[in-house]
């Protein structure tokens, strides 16, 4: 071992074993080598010699290296000796009378040197070096290696050159075509044969270097002569390779790798009809079954979903009659094994499912009424879309619990089903009443389904079910036409063995809440749905995750259903009687605040249904009082112990009184202002007193931002709903959001004040000055022109004269603003 092969073992070494200058030092001595002249003769003669592939892989790069970068500084003599040495290798001949080390080199050693080969075809193919593929053919009569050597080059050609599956530059792609074109005048049909009789002489002495072979063919039919391919000796080969058993299983699916290359092949619509129906490709059909090796099927998979796809496409490109009946005829006979494959097999990535059956019920719109046969093929494709959109059992309990898995994977079949919803819809515009019996059905089965599938058998029937209602209109939803009236029955009135589980209870809530129209217009399905939504299936669920969703689909039903709840009031409020509880009785010593999401759209919902004027007052004012009384008090206890709060405690309580303050406002929006400032003034009372309390919050914790906003928020409400009663509120509230207040307040105060004077007009503004200008001492002229930019519109500016006009009032009156 010489010192160049030393320092190129030392700059590899991942050992940690070598000292760092050391190392820096061999990395710097094999740079200077590759600097030397003699370069190129010192990689080859180390490429002849040594058998340490550090050194082997050094030499290969460098010469890789020293092609693309010097070539054209190169001497003629290096450029001869350079490429005959390298030719000379791939062919096992020897250089100066010495065999290369490489041919017993591990493959990354031999994909190096097709590289370097490749580099050469760029640079001098066919104008220099024009016979480098006629020279390489006699040589493959030596057997696999170099059989193996000139498959590693056609393919290093196709990934560095010649595939359009990569970004190319312009040069590259003119360099490729000049390539392409020198090769199909010089050399194609040799390679075709050279391929034909290795396969036929190997195919069971080596099947290893044919797979080689016809993996690499496959990557050329798309631009080769389709003739040198398609005839009776090649194509006899190729399907005899596909069929008979006891043949390598990797064989086999590299011959159908080329076969499929073939029925990919772009040509002509009629020209491709006539090749796909005399490949009498049903022969294989029979393949794709449990029977046969993994790879296999996927491998035949591949080719028939490619090959159904090609025949579907020519139906829509050829003009004759009779080629349309052909092109049918191909696709009613490779359809049952393509949905066969679809559910069974592992689908190539380059197929796409929803594109193909997407094509192919776009074509049934031609066919009114389906036929028989057309029909059996949507049932088909329902079948395929549910099987599609099911869970895989592996992550149910990932799913069910929601850890990282289980989100990755919930994350994933949500945009992996968008596109199969689409197709479900379209399907069900094609033929409704196919669908929706398959959907009945599916929900039937999923019952029965045994209980290691149930779970996701039933998530996948009720998704189903949800999407046929994204599909309808409003006026076929409350219709209930065809089987939906029988749909939503059973729907309504199963209860699922796995509705503990998180997904299951989620999609049931979501589909029963989708079909509200129906239940708007079929009342007697009213306390079903109640049922749903307020047991252990909806906000009483044991995942939390769950009983929250049920929180705000309630709401939703109630915004919709209103008056017609009116007579379930009381089972309702009885029903949420422990959820309205850890509310009105928190209990202060608790560790745990109470969840606010939930009780935000529990109260919303307890508040549209109260707040309608179907209710009469005294129970209204009984219900509100119920909720308001306790809620109210619970602000009052805290306001009373705020001087005494300790650290530990702080945050908690702080925290209850800000979702009693949301709870609060949440329950004020289903009043509207015509009931509580009209015809019901003593509901109005009630929501004054309320203000009255939390009004206190800004006394209190004038400088708690969460709080202060909250109280902010429900002043602009009580805009809504007490009307210019809020009006003695007023100076109170901005008192304490002023008293001392930062900068950031100023924003706040005029919002507010915008949004009264957009609620009530001049009224606001009379108040405004008489009350709160003329308590601060602020001259009138300053006043009219606050009003003026008040009316104006403009926010900035009007907040940047507010704050201007406080600060200058202020210093004015020591630092100290206080509104009476």
């Amino acid at each position: 071992m010489d010192d160049v092969e030393r320092a190129i073992l030392i700059t590899f070494d991942e050992s940690g074993a070598i000292d760092s200058e050391l190392k820096s030092q061999a990395v710097n001595f094999c740079q200077q080598i590759k600097e030397t002249p003699s370069i190129c003769s010192l990689c080859i003669e180390k490429l002849c010699f040594c058998k340490l592939v550090q050194v082997q892989f050094w030499c290969l790069q460098t010469l890789h290296e020293v092609i693309r970068v010097k070539y054209g500084s190169m001497s003629l003599e290096e450029k001869n000796f350079v490429r005959k040495s390298v030719f000379s290798m791939a062919c096992l001949e020897g250089i100066d009378d010495k065999m290369c080390a490489v041919s017993d080199s591990p493959a990354f050693i031999k994909n190096k040197l097709a590289q370097i080969l490749v580099t050469l075809i760029y640079l001098e193919y066919p104008l220099i070096w024009s016979s480098i593929f006629v020279d390489f053919l006699p040589h493959l009569s030596k057997g696999a290696l170099v059989i193996d050597m000139f498959s590693r080059l056609l393919k290093a050609l196709d990934d560095e050159l010649v595939s359009m599956d990569y970004p190319r530059t312009p040069e590259e792609m003119g360099v490729a075509g000049r390539v392409k074109d020198a090769m199909r005048l010089q050399c194609v049909p040799q390679i075709v044969r050279a391929w034909y009789d290795i396969v036929s002489m190997f195919r069971n002495s080596d099947p290893e270097i044919c797979t080689t072979v016809l993996d690499c063919m496959s990557r050329y039919v798309s631009w080769i002569d389709i003739g040198l391919i398609v005839n009776d000796a090649f194509i006899l080969l190729l399907f005899e390779l596909i069929l008979i058993d006891g043949l390598s299983e990797q064989l086999r699916g590299a011959a159908a790798g080329c076969v499929l290359a073939v029925v990919s092949k772009r040509m002509n619509a009629q020209s491709k009809l006539s090749l796909l129906k005399n490949l009498q490709l049903s022969r294989v059909f029979g393949l794709i079954s449990d029977d046969n090796d993994y790879d296999l099927v996927s491998r035949v998979a591949a080719l028939i979903t490619g090959y159904a796809m090609e025949v579907l496409e020519c139906s829509k490109r050829v003009n004759s009659e009779d080629a349309k009946v052909v092109s049918m005829e191909l696709l009613d006979e490779v359809l049952p094994t393509v949905f066969y494959a679809m559910q069974n097999c592992e689908m190539d990535a380059a197929f796409s499912i929803v594109q193909f059956l997407s094509g192919y019920v776009a074509t049934m719109k031609m066919f009114s009424p389906l036929q028989e046969k057309q029909m059996l093929h949507i049932s088909q494709i329902l079948e395929v879309i549910r099987t599609q959109i099911r869970y895989d059992p592996m992550y149910r309990n990932n799913l069910d619990i929601l850890d990282k898995i289980g989100m990755e994977e919930e994350d994933r079949m949500v945009e992996f089903r968008k596109d199969l919803f689409v197709l479900l819809r379209n399907v069900g515009r094609v033929a409704p009443e196919v669908t929706q019996i398959f959907i009945r059905n599916s929900l039937a089965s999923a019952i029965a389904s045994s209980s290691d599938r149930n779970v996701e058998e039933v998530e996948a029937a009720l998704s189903l079910i949800y999407a046929l209602g994204e599909s309808m209109s409003d006026e076929a939803m409350r219709a209930g036409n065809g089987l939906l009236s029988e749909l939503v029955t059973n729907l309504l009135s199963t209860r699922f063995p796995c509705h503990s589980n998180r997904l299951v209870a989620l999609v049931y809530l979501e589909t029963i809440t989708r079909y509200m129209k129906f239940v708007q217009e079929n009342t007697q399905y009213i306390p079903l749905v109640l049922a749903t939504l307020l047991d252990e299936r909806g906000i009483h669920h044991q995942n939390i995750y769950v009983s929250r969703r049920a929180s705000y689909l309630f709401m939703r039903v109630v915004k919709l259903l209103k008056s017609k709840l009116v007579p379930f009031i009381e089972t309702i409020l009885q029903s949420l009687e422990d959820i309205v509880a850890r509310f009105t009785s928190m209990n202060f010593a608790s560790k745990e605040a109470a969840g606010s999401e939930d009780g935000v759209h529990i109260f919303e919902a307890i508040g549209l249904l109260i707040g309608m004027e179907d209710v009469p007052l005294e129970k209204q004012s009984d219900y509100l009082s119920s909720l308001l009384t306790p809620l109210c008090r619970q602000v009052e206890v805290m306001l009373m112990n705020a001087k005494v709060l300790n650290p530990e405690e702080s945050p908690l309580k702080l925290a209850n009184i800000q979702q009693i303050i949301m709870v609060i406002n949440a329950l004020s929006k289903g009043f509207g202002g015509r009931l509580v400032t009209g015809s019901r003034p003593a509901i109005g009372h009630m929501f004054k007193q309320t203000l009255d309390v939390l009004l206190q919050i800004l006394v209190e914790f004038p400088k708690v931002e969460p709080l202060r906003t909250k109280v902010l928020s429900f002043i602009h409400c009580m805009v809504d709903t007490i009307g210019t009663s809020v009006f003695p509120y007023l100076p109170k509230a901005l008192e304490q959001l002023l008293a001392e207040s930062e900068l950031i307040l100023f924003g706040e105060i005029v919002l507010a004040q915008k949004v009264m004077y957009e609620k009530f007009g001049d009224d606001f503004l009379v108040h405004f000055v008489s009350k709160t200008f003329s308590s601060a001492h602020c001259p009138q002229n300053l006043a009219e022109q606050y009003c003026q930019k008040l009316k104006g519109g403009e926010f900035k500016v009007l907040r940047s004269f507010y704050q201007s006009l406080i600060e200058n009032l202020r210093l004015q009156q020591n630092g100290s603003l206080v509104f009476r």
